[in-house]
């Protein structure tokens, strides 16, 4: 089964100029808790509830004068619309995230796909990719 096949296509872009207090109620209204990030029509990041709670709020920063450029992640993983959803849950374990962009070959996003969608779908990945992101990271381990 293809990632086109299952992933959710409408999607909400946050920009990395915005505020996170605007983007925080971006999220509240889609009820999402993360939101691509782009710049000149290109994905360059990927921008969380968690990078908001840990990179601005525990840092004491005020949310009316924080970017998204200031939080967000970026090198983030993704996959192709043509993709198989095994290939995109493999993708998912390794980054150990829940949600993964989905590119055309042009590299212009097109959906997202969430570790629900595979579990709703046919395909057998979701195990797998819940197993990988499940997995404590190293870091992690040492906190345990």
């Amino acid at each position: 089964m293809q990632v086109k096949q299952i992933m959710q296509q409408k999607v909400a872009i946050a920009d990395p100029n915005m505020t996170i207090r605007d983007v925080a109620r971006k999220m509240r209204a889609g009820n999402i808790g993360c939101l691509p990030v782009g710049e000149n029509d290109r994905l360059i990041g990927m921008v969380t509830d968690r990078d908001i709670a840990v990179r601005a709020v525990a840092d004491g920063r005020a949310p009316g004068n924080t970017s998204v450029r200031d939080v967000m992640s970026g090198g983030v993983g993704y996959c192709f619309e043509d993709d198989d959803a095994e290939a995109a849950a493999q993708i998912m374990a390794k980054h150990q995230v829940r949600r993964l962009p989905v590119l055309n070959h042009d590299k212009r996003l097109v959906g997202v796909i969430a570790l629900a969608d595979l579990g709703r779908s046919e395909a057998r990945s979701a195990q797998g990719a819940l197993q990988g992101v499940s997995e404590p990271t190293d870091k992690e381990r040492r906190h345990i």
